[in-house]
């Protein structure tokens, strides 16, 4: 299958679509005067998704400019009459401004979110259609959700270079005149059932009805059909219990077993006229705290995360094809991790697609601003609860993380604005997703929060064991230790027995170019590197206070070298001695019940395989 032909929204998919990636006119706009495609001076070409500070966009210009432009033809597919064109861009940083033929039709703010148009009036028979899109993205604005880009003409620290216009897939789809619009799915092991809520868009319609088909391999869960009331269906789909905890496990998504569930949603009208045809999935998955343990389908589970940025050398915050995404997934797998800290970026949907086939824990988290204003309380906010409606129904996400290090609010311990922030889109998280944990702030400072994060790049492992080794360290850790400089916790939000984890630490630099990068600590050798990193890994997987950990870095990024992997992916040392240091050695027993476990699913997973190439089978490393 081509890149064009990988559907960029996995979760609410039709047959009929167009990439509209590829080459586009482009002109660059330094100080953001032209306001009408007719004042632009086209200068020059760009390949759309990569923004335009990359060497895959063809322009590779990493300087200061608040604009650009772009422009292209393409043919539309044909409309039958009451069918709509809809189109799609996956996300523009920071605002977009689309016309199509000559008509505005579309201004989208927030540069991590997608947005989408009906064009059906403006489409033009007959002929070409002409799309022109202004990104506008004021490289200096620190009040707007911007992540690690950097408002530095050269990246410096722990910034990188900027992100400006389009970055992610452009794309368009025939509907019809209704049709299903969104798709949230809840699954529930309480009551062994999954909830499904669909909303519908277009021309209003009476007696419709919603048939929902779920299918794991060639077993089929539900064929329920819902009469359709006010353009939406909110149903309680209940599963078979299978009663016997095997076959129970074999229906549960874990990084182990990552079982998907195939929906098909088809929308008729009357007498038997289909007016939709979609499909989707979900996964039985459930997760929560208790005590001072994550849990995972009800069960105690450490996580063994690491932080990763997604940048590639190239393509910047774009992967350089979907198999690049795939093989980032494996990597992590292969080294020994059961998840992923995606950080300060929101990953395109294909990511997590393949982190919930190929069983990928994700914590998600949000792009920082960086100054405290009630406009970037308010930009941050709206695009977060975008966030959380795009990838609410993703099993692969298991925490959301609205805020880090106190970015954006860096007086938090004396401004009780900036506090109210923080707790205020904690609840809000909550309310909109209460069956995933929120971490409201981590690295230090926590006040409200369902784990508490700790960032601490001490480079001594008996310092580390020694500050976080058991219970009894506890008061201790939360009156006196500021691994950061920073409180762990503010005063009148004392640690009251969340689960508490390591999300950032390590950070040990390996690499040739030892003048131009940087690392929290320094290895001299590969074989140094190697076991700097086994004696701190052996040391925190060994400390009992701890819930999990998360690993400073997946890949050198930009000047920061710090990766267990090169930019491209070259592994520094060994996979296999990245697997025993990260997962630690494995008993006897536990070996012989994988093979026994693995044996058993193989055919359970084989006949899945085979009824959906969509989702191919995945182990844990």
């Amino acid at each position: 299958m081509t890149e064009a032909h990988r559907y960029p929204r996995p979760q609410l998919e039709r047959k009929e679509w167009l990439s509209l990636n590829g080459l586009w006119e482009f002109a660059l706009d330094p100080q953001a005067r032209w306001r009408s495609p007719h004042q632009v001076q086209w200068q020059t070409t760009i390949r759309v998704p990569f923004a335009p500070e990359t060497p895959a966009s063809g322009v590779a210009d990493t300087g200061f400019y608040r604009a650009c432009w772009y422009r292209r033809s393409f043919e539309a597919p044909a409309l039958a009459p009451g069918d709509r064109l809809i189109l799609h861009f996956g996300a523009v940083d920071d605002s977009a401004t689309v016309w199509l033929n000559d008509r505005l039709v579309a201004h989208h703010e927030g540069g991590y979110t997608p947005f989408h148009v009906d064009v059906t009036e403006e489409v033009q028979a007959g002929g070409p259609q002409i799309l022109v899109v202004r990104a506008e993205d004021d490289p200096h604005d620190l009040a707007k959700p911007r992540g690690k880009q950097d408002w530095l003409l050269e990246p410096h620290g722990i910034w990188y270079p900027r992100t400006t216009g389009i970055w992610q897939t452009v794309w368009c789809e025939r509907i019809g005149a209704t049709a299903i619009g969104a798709l949230r799915w809840t699954p529930s092991l309480t009551n062994w059932s999954i909830r499904l809520d669909a909303t519908l868009n277009g021309q209003p319609r009476e007696n419709l009805r919603l048939r929902v088909t779920l299918h794991v391999g060639s077993v089929l869960l539900a064929d329920d059909t819902y009469q359709v009331v006010a353009d939406e269906v909110h149903r309680q789909i209940a599963l078979s219990d299978p009663g016997i905890d095997d076959y129970r496990n074999e229906l549960l998504w874990s990084p182990q077993q990552p079982t998907l569930i195939r929906a098909r949603l088809q929308l008729w009208a009357g007498r038997g006229e289909l007016l939709d045809d979609v499909t989707s999935y979900t996964a039985l998955r459930q997760v929560a705290v208790q005590g001072d343990r994550f849990l995972l389908n009800g069960r105690p589970y450490d996580l063994r995360l690491v932080l990763d940025q997604g940048y590639w050398p190239e393509s910047g915050l774009t992967a350089p094809s979907d198999a690049a995404l795939q093989r980032d997934i494996e990597l992590v797998k292969a080294m020994g991790f059961n998840g992923v800290r995606k950080h300060q970026k929101i990953e395109d949907p294909r990511f997590l697609y393949h982190a919930d086939r190929m069983g990928l824990l994700v914590w998600e988290e949000m792009p920082s601003a960086y100054r405290f204003t009630p406009r970037s309380a308010e930009r941050l906010t709206v695009e977060w609860m975008r966030v959380l409606e795009r990838d609410y129904s993703h099993p692969c996400i298991v925490a959301w993380v609205p805020f880090n290090e106190s970015w954006g609010v860096p007086d938090l311990p004396e401004n009780p604005a900036q506090r109210h922030y923080v707790q205020a889109l904690y609840h809000l998280t909550k309310t909109i997703d209460p069956t995933r944990p929120v971490v409201g702030n981590d690295g230090w400072e926590s006040l409200a929060t369902d784990i508490i994060g700790i960032h601490d790049y001490d480079a001594q492992p008996e310092r580390i064991a020694q500050r976080y080794h058991s219970e009894e360290v506890i008061g201790r850790l939360f009156s006196r230790e500021r691994p950061g400089g920073r409180l762990l916790t503010l005063d009148g939000h004392p640690h009251a027995g969340q689960p508490i984890m390591l999300t950032e630490f390590g950070g040990i630099a390996f690499s040739p170019d030892v003048e131009q990068t940087w690392g929290y600590t320094r290895s001299a050798s590969a074989e140094e590197f190697a076991r700097h990193y086994s004696v701190l890994l052996e040391t925190v997987r060994s400390l009992k206070l701890l819930a999990g950990f998360c690993y400073t870095q997946l890949t050198d990024t930009y000047q920061e070298a710090n990766g267990l992997l090169y930019a491209d992916r070259t592994p520094k040392i060994p996979i296999e001695v990245i697997h025993a240091a990260t997962r630690g050695p494995r008993t006897a027993r536990e070996l012989q019940r994988e093979r026994e476990w693995k044996a058993r699913m193989l055919k359970f997973q084989q006949d899945q395989h085979t009824h959906d190439e969509g989702l191919p089978v995945s182990e844990e490393g």
